[in-house]
């Protein structure tokens, strides 16, 4: 199958789930929204839990290539960790996966596949990359945290690392529990600023030998 046919399958899987709880979600209603036989669809992805692996991996990609564009729209690193935290909380709000996939807390109306890997027997690539491992949230932490700490381009020294974590756990909590105003802009700037007073060293500046590389 062209990748155009599968992701307009994965578009339609999204679709439906907007519209009902995922057990009310029939593989062949899938097929139709998406112009392809409910065969078609079985070829590609297996089975239902195989069709939910697939839609939490890209949901996944979407909200790891979204930290990577935010970490590259600022110059300067408390912006970059401002923006990534930004667009953590805004496509949470927005994107139920997305949410239990940062959180853990999967409701009822939402596929739950197993983080573990599958023993895959699928001919088709990308569905053997969705039957490996799926992120949890510890996953994602550490993901977001090494992206923050490659994109500031300064000296990586367990300070940078934690306060880049820093800006990520605390994205995460606003996730949980959205704040008032000013936002996690806001609360991310105070407490880089707040471990600095206190004698940490968040990431300020590039490092002037990578800067002049």
């Amino acid at each position: 199958m062209m990748p155009a046919a599968r992701e307009s399958l994965l578009d339609a899987a999204f679709a439906a789930l907007a519209r009902r709880p995922w057990a009310a979600v029939r593989m062949v209603d899938v097929a139709a929204a998406a112009g392809v036989s409910r065969q078609t669809l079985y070829n590609e992805f297996g089975s239902k839990d195989g069709l939910a692996r697939a839609l939490v991996r890209r949901e996944a990609d979407g909200y790891l290539a979204g930290v990577d564009r935010a970490l590259a729209t600022a110059q300067d690193p408390r912006g970059k960790l401002t923006a990534a935290a930004e667009w953590t909380t805004a496509l949470a709000r927005e994107n139920a996966l997305v949410r239990a996939m940062l959180t853990g807390c999967w409701s009822e109306r939402l596929p739950a596949p197993a983080t573990a890997a599958l023993a895959s027997s699928s001919a088709v690539p990308a569905q053997r990359r969705a039957d490996r491992p799926l992120p949890a949230p510890a996953d994602f932490v550490a993901l977001v945290r090494d992206r923050a700490v490659a994109a500031l381009d300064a000296e990586e020294s367990p300070d940078v690392a934690r306060s880049c974590e820093l800006a990520v756990r605390l994205a995460l909590s606003c996730v949980a529990a959205p704040p008032g105003d000013g936002g996690v802009a806001d609360l991310v700037r105070g407490v880089l600023d707040t471990v600095r007073a206190g004698g940490g060293k968040p990431p300020s500046a590039p490092n002037p030998t990578a800067a002049d590389r």
